[in-house]
């Protein structure tokens, strides 16, 4: 990519597309073009196939997405279907019909079958049936993946596709029934400080491990691979460690400076037991994460006072 090339950023009000941003701008890009979701729907078809033909972007990061936790995965099924159907479709297809140099697709790891081998592999993908509750985001995810593909191999258009593994960071989503795991931790145990609760309550046993990546690691990934990359096949990002709940609640404990108990409810459900990435692909490619889990934690923590403190003046 040249420093004059435009580069449009789609999503680039969420956690994944503001740090891709970010690391643009750190990098010397400064012709990047964005919408708001007011200012474009990226579901309409004819506006997305509009924007592409008056900016003529030469690359495009493919971060929008409707995302959500277990909860909202679960319970706004058919909306997390359609919409990132529709979206990635869109511009899938207006990168194509307008000349985009090269794309890159952000996918999701719940893509992988709920009982893949540990660490999971590139090539898992397909193998096996997907975890129920957010099966209708990872099937989108899926057909962003096979239309990257097939464009590729009907026109030879150079779209790429990755697979982050769970993210959190800057501009996080920390809903206290739509927000991911860790995001929802680090607002519950805070919200349990500032009102002196005694202990705070984690679904399940805490035994599942899972891994974390900090999101400006991710973008930084990208823009590696945007550079560096041009194959077929679906890359893996992540930094290839991972935790149990319970030493991740214990860290956002710590983080948090809450002083009570944690209380395990193990007639919650557990979950996938394991869930880690294989990233052997892009570490021989030359990437690694840079990020520790405590130091992203803090800045992650620190953004949600900064947020939190915004909305207290608001009120």
């Amino acid at each position: 990519m040249k420093k004059t090339d435009k580069i449009y950023v789609a999503g680039h009000n969420g956690m994944v597309g503001s740090a891709i941003v970010r690391a643009l701008q750190k990098q010397g890009f400064e012709n990047l073009v964005y919408r708001t979701s007011k200012e474009l729907d990226l579901r309409n078809q004819e506006a997305v196939d509009q924007f592409f033909s008056e900016e003529k972007p030469h690359y495009v990061f493919l971060a929008a997405a409707k995302v959500g936790g277990i909860i909202a995965n679960n319970t706004y099924r058919a909306e997390f279907l359609y919409d990132n159907l529709m979206i990635v479709s869109n511009i899938v297809h207006s990168a194509h019909a307008h000349g985009v140099t090269k794309l890159l697709f952000l996918g999701s790891s719940c893509i992988y079958p709920k009982m893949a081998p540990q660490p999971i592999k590139e090539e898992y993908l397909l193998t096996g049936p997907l975890e129920y509750t957010n099966e209708p985001y990872a099937i989108a995810k899926i057909a962003g993946i096979k239309l990257c593909e097939s464009y590729r191999d009907q026109y030879g258009d150079d779209f790429i596709s990755v697979m982050p593994t769970n993210l959190y960071g800057i501009n996080d989503n920390y809903h206290p029934e739509n927000s991911h795991v860790l995001p929802a931790l680090i607002r519950r145990f805070h919200e349990a400080k500032m009102n002196g609760l005694k202990e705070v309550m984690i679904w399940g046993s805490g035994t599942p491990k899972r891994e974390f990546l900090y999101a400006d690691d991710l973008a930084d990934a990208c823009l590696f691979l945007m550079e560096e990359y041009s194959g077929k096949e679906i890359v893996n990002i992540g930094c290839g460690e991972d935790l149990s709940i319970r030493e991740l609640a214990e860290l956002v404990k710590e983080v948090t400076g809450y002083a009570g108990n944690l209380v395990f409810d193990t007639s919650k459900p557990d979950g996938t037991p394991r869930k880690l990435l294989d990233v052997s692909k892009i570490n021989a490619l030359g990437w690694r994460y840079k990020t520790s889990l405590r130091e992203g934690m803090n800045m992650a923590y620190q953004d949600f006072l900064t947020k939190t403190q915004k909305l207290q003046t608001i009120q």
